[in-house]
């Protein structure tokens, strides 16, 4: 019998919410998974080591008595747990474990009903904190911070593909910080008069409305050009470095 893996969601309580289950196989009137369900669980094992077992279920078929059959399903459960235990598995110290030998609603296919339910809790990924969202959450009111790898489309307001993850980084701050208020500050490079085609705040505005189309409040934030009036490097820039710097992106802390 092949073992089942399936994905279930329970709405009794939050700690099995996102819970898995595996559900392990026996052959008639034996208290040991059947060969190919040892294969599979081994299997299973070897890509679960951070794994939290919650719950073991056993059940048997209705051939023979009631009580048999408890009985049965408890050894099923303990063989079960002690394979777990052996491999190096975590369980949860509320472990619940229980037999109900033939009473729940019972398969067509005997074989389906020879068999323990592992109920288990992958362990939480948290996110990693982007060194941007580090700055924010870092900086203090008045301060600044460069919104880093945000690339235009020449002479344009139209953000390449690639910036996509720093402006999603932008919204994760907002997100998380819902006090944060700030202005969006563009700058260019290369020109020595002013910013004739108001480019930077073109791109200023790109940023702000790609924040308000994700449900940012407008009141959070705001938006302004400086043209070439706030360069890092003296205009005209030595080389392509130069320049990079001085076309930029920076955000303003207003409030926290």
């Amino acid at each position: 019998m092949k073992l089942k893996i399936v994905i279930l969601f329970f709405l009794v309580s939050f700690k099995s919410l996102g819970q898995k289950q595996l559900e392990v196989f026996f052959d008639f009137n034996k208290d040991f998974p059947n060969p190919t369900s040892i294969l599979e669980i081994n299997e299973w094992i070897s890509k679960n080591k951070n794994i939290e077992i919650t719950k073991l279920l056993g059940y048997c078929d209705s051939i023979d008595t009631k009580d048999y059959n408890k009985k049965l399903a408890e050894r099923r459960i303990d063989n079960v747990h002690i394979l777990l235990e052996k491999s190096g598995l975590k369980f949860d110290i509320n472990l619940e474990k229980t037999a109900f030998g033939k009473d729940f609603k019972q398969s067509k296919i005997q074989a389906e009903n020879r068999k323990v339910t592992i109920f288990y809790n992958e362990p939480t990924v948290l996110p990693t904190e982007s060194e941007f969202t580090k700055k924010i959450r870092n900086s203090k009111v008045g301060e600044t911070v460069k919104l880093p790898n945000i690339y235009f489309y020449n002479n344009s307001a139209r953000i390449v593909p690639k910036s996509e993850s720093s402006l999603y980084d932008l919204l994760c701050a907002m997100q998380e910080n819902p006090k944060l208020k700030i202005e969006i500050q563009g700058h260019i490079c290369c020109q020595m008069v002013n910013d004739l085609a108001n480019i930077s705040t073109a791109r200023a505005r790109a940023i702000y409305n790609y924040l308000l189309r994700n449900k940012i409040d407008r009141k959070r934030m705001k938006f302004v050009g400086y043209g070439v009036l706030r360069p890092i490097h003296k205009i005209p820039e030595q080389n392509q470095a130069e320049e990079n710097e001085n076309r930029r992106v920076e955000i303003l802390i207003v409030e926290k």
